[in-house]
């Protein structure tokens, strides 16, 4: 009707809507938590270092066995921002040194977890919401020795304490150790025994039917892969008369980024091109939201068992008195939650 009219179409410029929230992110930049966990020596600080080329552990001190045996578990932060092609993304590891090493406690773990949860439901619950720092840990990988023969208990204990509170990605580490049979073997071992105790992994989502035909077979094969096998590595070598990052063995060499050798590119691959918005949505809309709505149950229930008289309508009161009213209700709930933690 409207080219019967004469009147031509005009440009009304919604379409512009992706470019504006897209130019306004780069602005703000990006932030991701990722935790790693496994007992000492097996490549947590070499893989991190090699997924996004950084030193994070510049002074390190290595402890000798007897040091790490007496070692508690810690919880130790690195944060670094790194810039690419203008994108900044400010990049924190939680490194769990200690565990698995002696006696297995995961305790010191989840409520690092439920701190990060706490602390970012207090900022929301604020009056000043404008800045709110995202700590929350958005990704374990969780890095299973590659000399046993399936999961041990510590394993199983582990994951099924973090699987409710955290995307968990199990990784068999220094890959190098095996043979693509015995790769193989591990795999298919591995995936039965998470089936088998019920453990909760971070699951892929399924690909949009209008998803070109490369993405769905790359999903594809990410989800046939899991859980990656992966090599880590800080060293340039010379293979094939090019200059790669991997490993000089005297029977040849292990190249860290070559797909027939290791998982390291389908890890980056997940963790960083494809699936880390969706590790973060996962984080908040479904890890996040369940812990907030546990706290605001409990605030509820000993708010409503409280022995104060209950509140009025809101209406009832001038916004300033409201506003006030507001403010104790609040400080009394997050005075109840300090002493939950006492």
């Amino acid at each position: 009707h409207i080219e019967e009219a004469g009147i031509t179409e005009e440009y009304v410029g919604f379409a512009t809507l992706p470019n504006q929230v897209h130019r306004k992110s780069v602005k703000k930049g990006f932030d991701f938590t990722l935790m790693v966990a496994g007992e000492s020596g097996l490549g947590k600080s070499t893989l991190v270092n090699s997924l996004f080329l950084t030193d994070l552990h510049k002074d390190r001190k290595l402890l000798n066995a007897e040091e790490r045996i007496r070692q508690t578990v810690e919880i130790t932060k690195h944060t670094v921002d790194i810039e690419e092609k203008g994108v900044k993304l400010k990049l924190t590891i939680v490194d769990t040194p200690g565990f698995g090493d002696a006696v297995n406690n995961t305790e010191p773990i989840t409520q690092y977890i439920d701190q990060q949860f706490e602390q970012y439901f207090r900022d929301e619950s604020g009056l000043n919401r404008k800045n709110i720092q995202d700590n929350r840990v958005h990704c374990c990988l969780y890095f299973i020795p590659p000399f046993g023969h399936g999961l041990r208990p510590v394993d199983i204990e582990f994951m099924k304490a973090l699987q409710d509170k955290v995307n968990v990605v199990p990784l068999i580490a220094k890959a190098d150790c095996l043979t693509p049979l015995e790769i193989k073997k591990l795999k298919e071992r591995l995936r039965e025994e998470i089936d088998k105790y019920g453990i909760k992994i971070y699951q892929f989502p399924d690909c949009d039917s209008d998803e070109d035909e490369e993405f769905k077979q790359q999903d594809k094969d990410l989800k046939e892969s899991t859980p990656f096998a992966v090599i880590g590595s800080n060293t340039v070598v010379e293979a094939r008369g090019q200059r790669v990052r991997g490993r000089l063995y005297p029977w040849g060499i292990v190249e860290v980024e070559n797909p027939s050798h290791c998982d390291f590119v389908k890890l980056r691959t997940m963790l960083i091109r494809t699936h880390m918005h969706d590790l973060k949505d996962i984080t908040s809309d479904c890890h996040y939201e369940n812990y907030r709505a546990q706290c605001i149950q409990n605030m509820t229930r000993s708010v409503f068992h409280s022995p104060l008289a209950p509140l009025s309508p809101p209406c009832v009161y001038p916004a300033p008195l409201q506003l006030r009213r507001m403010q104790q209700m609040l400080q009394k709930m997050q005075q109840q939650m300090h002493e939950q933690e006492l």
